[in-house]
C-alpha cells in the first residue's frame, strides 16, 4: 500500500495518496479550518476535460483564408509532441523574425502551481525573454485600481497596511471593525502559493469573545462570517464611496476629526475638505445626500460615524469595492477616512485593503526570502494593464492613457498564453470572443479544455501541481512544503518547463532557459536562497535532500510590531512614507497633474457610466459578480465540491424574495439574465441574504456558448462575464470593472440546453497530410 506523500495547494496543505485509481486527500493536521476546496483535488486523475494530447486547431493546421473567424467553432486535430513542437518553433520564428519581440503578447494571468519552481507565470516570462521580450501586462483583475491608486497615497503597493494590520492585533485591540465590502471567509480559504494555517475564523471568534463590534457594509449578507453577529448595512452595489464621504462629513462638521493626526502626518486635508463640506461645488456631503445615493438610512451613518470616533476603529476595504467605476475611490476614500479618525499605526486600528482578501493576508511576515525563478530581463519596455487585453486586440495603435502617460496598444501577431483563463476573469466575453479572432496565432498550455483552450490554435496539454514535483511555499505563512509529485502524467501532459526547454532547444536558446538543470535539479537549487539566508539568522538549515526526506520545514517569522504604519506613526521624519511629501496624500498633486476627468487630486463621488447611459433604466436588477466559495476562480470547475453546488448542471444566482416574487420567479427555476451585451443561465436559489434589487451570480462557471459561431451567444452554463462591462475603472489605473454591472431576469424557457463543457473534446479525422503554409 502506498504511503501518504506531503504536497500543497492555493486552498491548503495535504497529504495524499493515489491507489487503485482514485486520490485520497487528508489536510494537514496543523490546520485548524481545512478549506472544502481541497474536494477539488480527486477530479484531476479521471476528469474527461483534461487534455490528453497536444492539438491544433483545424482552420489553423491547413492554412486557410480568414481561418481566425472559427476560433472557438472550430475542429481541432490531435497530433504527436514533436509535430506540435516543431509548429510552436517555426510560428514563434517567423513572428520574431517578421515583426519583433513586440508583436508578441505573453500573457499569462492565473494561480496554476502553488510551487516556487513549475509556476508557469514565471516559465513563460522567463522562456520569452530569453527569446528577446514580449508585451506584457501589468498589475492584476483583483486589485488593478488598488495596485495604482495606493503607491501615489501611501506608498508602494502590498507594503504600507498589508505589513501593518494583523489578525493577531485585531483579536487583542480592534474595538469596532467597519468592512466595506465585507470579509468573505471563503476568500480567506485560498492563498497564492498556498497556506498551511487558516486563522481567519479563530482570530475573529476572538476579538468577538472579547467584545469587538463589526459592522458590514455590502449588499450580501453572508460577506461576514455569522458567527461574529456583525451588523448589517445592505448598501446599494458601488456607492460605498458615498457612504464614506458621509460619515467623513460627520467627523469634519461635528469637529471629531484628529486635526493633529492630519496636520502631522497627511497632506492637502483642507483642498478635501472644501469638497467634503460643499465649498468648491455647493455640494454638503452630507448624510442625507449620501442615504439618497447608498440607501442607508442618515441616522444610522450619523450614528456610525460618532461609533467609529469613540472606539478603536479599523476600516476595511475589500478588492471588490475597486472592481467598478472609478474603483480608486473608494480604496483611496477609507484612507482618508482612516486618517480624519488618526488612528493609522496604532495596534488594531486604523487602514487595511483586501484584509480577508487571502489567506495569508494579516499573517506575521516571513524573516527569510523565499526560493524564486528568475525570470530575466524584458527588452521590450511596452505594456498594457491587464484588463486591456481585448482593447489591444481589437484597437492596435490606439492610444489610451495609464497613470499620467499617454500610451498606444501594440499591433499583437502571437499571443502565448500560458497559467490563467482568460475567459474567466475578463469582463464582455463576447466583445473577448471578437479580440481572439485578432491574432494570427494563439497558442496555450492548459490542463483543461476551458474556454481559452477552446480558442487557441495550437494547444499543449500541461501537468497540474499534482503531477509533478515542488517546493511550496507563500508569503507570511511558515511552512515550506516538499510537494511530492502524488500521479503520473494524465495522458500525455508535459511539465511547463520541459515544454519550454523543448522549444528553446529548437530554437538554439536551450542553454540560457535551463541553464543546463533538470527541474530536480533547479529545486535544489533555488533551495538554497531559503537555506542560506536561515544560516545567515542563526536558524535551523537542512540541506535540500533533508528537508525533501522530512516533508516540511517552519520558517521564522518577524514580530508583530506594527509595521511601517508603526514606525510612521512613532518616527514621520526618520520612517518618511515612500510618496512625493513623505505623508499620507489626502490630495495628491501628481494625480491633479493628470488632468483626468474621472480620477482628480482628492477622492470624491462619480455618477457610475453605465446608469447614465441607460442601463440602470432598460436592467434594473443590480449583479454582483463575486469571487466563488466552491473553488479558486475558474480552477477545478469540473471538481467534485464544484459541482456539487451546481442545479441542473447551471450556477446558482441568488435573488431577494421580493424581486423573485415580482418576476414570478421560484427557488431551482433557470432563469435568463440578460442585457445590452449578452445573456446567460443560471438557476435560482431565493435569500434573505442578497439586498433588494441585487442579484449575485459567481465568477469561475467555464464559459460554453449557446451557440459557438453567433456573434452574440448565450453562456447556457452560467458565466456573468457575458453581461459585464469592458471598461476600465479610470484613466489613472485601467483597473476591471468585473464586480458590478445591471441586468434584468427572467425564468427560461423553452427547451433546456445539456451543459457539456466537462465532457471534453471530440477530434477531427484528418485522412491527407495538413500542413500549416
Amino acid at each position: 500500500m502506498s504511503s501518504f506523500q506531503p504536497h500543497s495547494s492555493h486552498w491548503g496543505a495535504f497529504s495524499g495518496r493515489y491507489e487503485d485509481g482514485k486520490l485520497e486527500i487528508r489536510p494537514h493536521p496543523a490546520d485548524p479550518h481545512p478549506s472544502p476546496l481541497l474536494g477539488n483535488l480527486a477530479a484531476i486523475a479521471h476528469s474527461p476535460a483534461r487534455i490528453g494530447r497536444p492539438a491544433v486547431r483545424r482552420g489553423w493546421l491547413e492554412g486557410s483564408t480568414g481561418n481566425a473567424q472559427n476560433r472557438g467553432a472550430d475542429d481541432y486535430v490531435e497530433v504527436s509532441w514533436p509535430q506540435a513542437l516543431d509548429l510552436v518553433s517555426k510560428e514563434l520564428r517567423r513572428v520574431y523574425a517578421d515583426f519583433g519581440a513586440q508583436a508578441v503578447f505573453g500573457g499569462s494571468y492565473g494561480w496554476s502551481s502553488a510551487g516556487r519552481f513549475h509556476h508557469a507565470q514565471s516559465q513563460i516570462h522567463r522562456f520569452l525573454n530569453v527569446l528577446g521580450g514580449y508585451i506584457r501586462s501589468v498589475n492584476t483583475y483583483s486589485s488593478g485600481a488598488a495596485m495604482v491608486i495606493i503607491p501615489h497615497v501611501l506608498g508602494p503597493y502590498d507594503h504600507f497596511e498589508r505589513k501593518s494590520v494583523t489578525w493577531d492585533a485585531i483579536e487583542r485591540s480592534s474595538e469596532l471593525v467597519v468592512a466595506f465590502g465585507g470579509m468573505a471567509i471563503k476568500n480567506t480559504d485560498v492563498h497564492g502559493g498556498g497556506i498551511s494555517a487558516h486563522i481567519v475564523p479563530r482570530t475573529l471568534n476572538g476579538a468577538h469573545a472579547r467584545g469587538a463590534r463589526f459592522v458590514l457594509i455590502s449588499p450580501l449578507k453572508d460577506d461576514f462570517p455569522a458567527e461574529v453577529n456583525a451588523e448589517w448595512l445592505p448598501i446599494l452595489p458601488g456607492t460605498d464611496i458615498a457612504l464614506m464621504l458621509g460619515l467623513a462629513h460627520v467627523l469634519a462638521s461635528e469637529g471629531l476629526h484628529d486635526r493633529q493626526f492630519l496636520d502631522r502626518y497627511t497632506v492637502g486635508y483642507e483642498r478635501f475638505e472644501d469638497y467634503l463640506l460643499g465649498r468648491t461645488d455647493g455640494v454638503d456631503k452630507s448624510p442625507e445626500w449620501a442615504s439618497h445615493i447608498c440607501g442607508i438610512g442618515k441616522d444610522t451613518i450619523r450614528k456610525l460615524a460618532l461609533s467609529m470616533a469613540r472606539a478603536r476603529t479599523l476600516i476595511t476595504v475589500s478588492h471588490s469595492l475597486q472592481r467598478a467605476e472609478h474603483g480608486e475611490q473608494p480604496v483611496w476614500m477609507g484612507i482618508v477616512l482612516a486618517a480624519m479618525l488618526g488612528q493609522i499605526g496604532l495596534d488594531g486600528g486604523g487602514y487595511s485593503y483586501s484584509l480577508g482578501a487571502l489567506g495569508n493576508i494579516g499573517k506575521h511576515q516571513l524573516a527569510v526570502p523565499l526560493p524564486t525563478l528568475s525570470q530575466f530581463k524584458n527588452a521590450v519596455p511596452d505594456f498594457i494593464p491587464v484588463a486591456r487585453i481585448a482593447d489591444m486586440l481589437l484597437n492596435p495603435g490606439s492610444a489610451f492613457n495609464y497613470n499620467g502617460q499617454a500610451m498606444r496598444y501594440p499591433d499583437i501577431r502571437l499571443v502565448y498564453w500560458a497559467g490563467g483563463n482568460p475567459f474567466h476573469h475578463h469582463q464582455d466575453l463576447n466583445r473577448l470572443r471578437a479580440a481572439f479572432k485578432r491574432p494570427e496565432t494563439i497558442i496555450v498550455h492548459e490542463t483543461a479544455w476551458t474556454s481559452s483552450a477552446r480558442h487557441a490554435d495550437i494547444v499543449l496539454p500541461a501537468t497540474t501541481t499534482l503531477e509533478r514535483d515542488d517546493i511550496g511555499a507563500a508569503d507570511r505563512d511558515p511552512l515550506m512544503i516538499a510537494m511530492k509529485k502524488l500521479i503520473e502524467p494524465v495522458g500525455e501532459a508535459r511539465d511547463d518547463y520541459d515544454i519550454f526547454s523543448e522549444i528553446a532547444r529548437r530554437l538554439g536558446r536551450a542553454e540560457q532557459f535551463t541553464e543546463s538543470r533538470t527541474s530536480k535539479e533547479w529545486l535544489a537549487f533555488l533551495f538554497e536562497t531559503t537555506r542560506e539566508a536561515l544560516i545567515a539568522g542563526g536558524h535551523e538549515a537542512p540541506d535540500f535532500e533533508t528537508f525533501w526526506e522530512r516533508g516540511e520545514i517552519r520558517l521564522p517569522l518577524k514580530p508583530d510590531d506594527g509595521g511601517p504604519a508603526r514606525a510612521f506613526r512613532d518616527d514621520p521624519s526618520g520612517s518618511p512614507l515612500q510618496t512625493p511629501s513623505g505623508k499620507i496624500e489626502i490630495f495628491s498633486e501628481t494625480i491633479e497633474s493628470f488632468g483626468y476627468d474621472d480620477c482628480r487630486g482628492h477622492p470624491r463621488w462619480y455618477r457610475p457610466k453605465m446608469e447614465a447611459e441607460g442601463d440602470a433604466s432598460n436592467y434594473p436588477l443590480h449583479l454582483v459578480c463575486n469571487q466563488p466559495h466552491q473553488r479558486l476562480h475558474s480552477q477545478l470547475d469540473y471538481g467534485d465540491f464544484s459541482r456539487s453546488t451546481k442545479i441542473k448542471g447551471r450556477e446558482p444566482v441568488r435573488i431577494n424574495p421580493a424581486d423573485a416574487a415580482e418576476r414570478g420567479i421560484s427557488d431551482g427555476d433557470i432563469l435568463r439574465l440578460f442585457n445590452a451585451r449578452g445573456s446567460c443561465l443560471a438557476a435560482a436559489v431565493i435569500s434573505e441574504d442578497v439586498r433588494q434589487g441585487v442579484m449575485q451570480l459567481a465568477t469561475g462557471a467555464w464559459f460554453e456558448p449557446n451557440d459557438p459561431t453567433a456573434e452574440k451567444s448565450m453562456c447556457i452554463h452560467g458565466n456573468p462575464n457575458i453581461l459585464t462591462r469592458d471598461v476600465g475603472t479610470s484613466q489613472l489605473a485601467q483597473g476591471s470593472t468585473g464586480q458590478l454591472t445591471r441586468v434584468e431576469a427572467e425564468r427560461f424557457a423553452g427547451e433546456l440546453p445539456p451543459v457539456r463543457i466537462f465532457e471534453g473534446m471530440k477530434f477531427a479525422d484528418i485522412s491527407r497530410q495538413a500542413r500549416k503554409s
